[in-house]
């Protein structure tokens, strides 16, 4: 899956107030895929992970999730 695809819903949910409280509330995986999905984003959890450049900031995501997915 392309990282465009990601840092497409990154923006949109930067851009909307409502996809964002709904992202930052996403405490697992499946929760943020199915959310991407519901607003038509499609990508899978191993184009989130280096080499690639993490799309989200750490405001935009749940504690757990930055954890996660942004961790140094």
């Amino acid at each position: 899956m392309s990282v465009e695809v990601i840092a497409g819903f990154s923006a949109k949910a930067k851009a909307n107030p409502e996809l964002a409280t709904k992202l930052k509330a996403c405490i697992k995986m499946k929760e943020m895929f199915a959310l991407a999905r519901d607003n038509g984003f499609e990508f899978d959890e191993d184009s989130l992970y280096p080499p690639n450049e993490p799309q989200f900031t750490p405001d935009q995501l749940s504690e757990r999730l930055v954890k996660a997915l942004l961790r140094a």
